[in-house]
This record gives structure tokens, sequence and C-alpha cells, in this order.
């Protein structure tokens, strides 16, 4: 994918199409899942997930969550090398989007065993979470 959805002219101004121009593919939200609920925050950290994602399509989909100021970067002060990926507010969210496509897989979808057994999530608990680990202090109060 050379151009990235974010510089192409949009179809419409209709709101699904105009989220589907972000998240129209699988990988995007899996890469949005995985910062918000499994820790990964470096791109190697990404292509070890259980759904196999290659190196190439991480990139394009990191460059359109940064294009669109839904992830962020910064450097990681443990490994002058690394980038550390984290949400925005704007990221953050897609919360209650993520937990209501996950409650409709519940219902008509075959979950797996590993995943039935995890608790429900609280809406405001995980956006405090997710808040603290995400998004920086002086950013957050103001």
């Amino acid at each position: 994918m050379g151009r990235h959805r974010a510089e192409q002219k949009l179809r419409s101004g209709c709101p699904v199409s105009l989220g589907l121009d972000i998240f129209g593919d699988k990988w995007t939200l899996l890469i949005v899942r995985d910062l918000m609920f499994n820790g990964k925050r470096h791109y190697r950290e990404f292509l070890q997930s259980a759904e196999g994602i290659s190196s190439n399509i991480l990139a394009d989909r990191l460059k359109l969550l940064l294009s669109e100021g839904i992830v962020t970067t910064a450097d990681d002060p443990s490994h002058l090398q690394k980038v550390v990926y984290s949400l925005t507010e704007k990221g953050l969210a897609l919360l209650p989007v993520l937990m209501q496509i996950s409650a409709w897989s519940f219902e008509y979808r075959p979950v797996g065993q590993e995943y039935r057994n995890q608790p429900p999530l609280n809406l405001e608990q995980q956006m405090n979470e997710l808040r603290r680990a995400h998004v920086p202090e002086e950013t957050a109060n103001s």
C-alpha cells in the first residue's frame, strides 16, 4: 500500500465510510488491541502477535496510525535504537469500540476458551489504566 489512506481522496462524508478508511482491514485494530490489552509497545512485539502480521504490513499500519494521531512514538530510554509506541487520547477513545466488538464476538463467534475465563472489563477502570500507561501526565492534565 504505497499511499496512506489519509493522503487519498475521501470516498464520502459518511461516518461509517470514514472510519473504515482507517479501520477497514484486520490489522489496524489488532495493533490498537495489542497496545491496549497486551502491553505491546515495541515494533518486534507486534510482530509476535498470534495473527502473524508481516513486517511490511505492520510498518504501513503503524505509519497510518501515527499520521492519524491515534498513536505516538517516543525514544525508548532503555534502548537508544528503539521507539516506544503509545496510544493518544484519540487512540484511547477506541476502547469502547473494541469492547463492543468483543461483546459481539462473544455472542456470535467461536471465542477461544482462554478468553472466556477472563473477567469482564470495566470501561472506566480500563480507560484510567490505559491513560496512566500511555498518556504523559502533563498531556493528560492539560
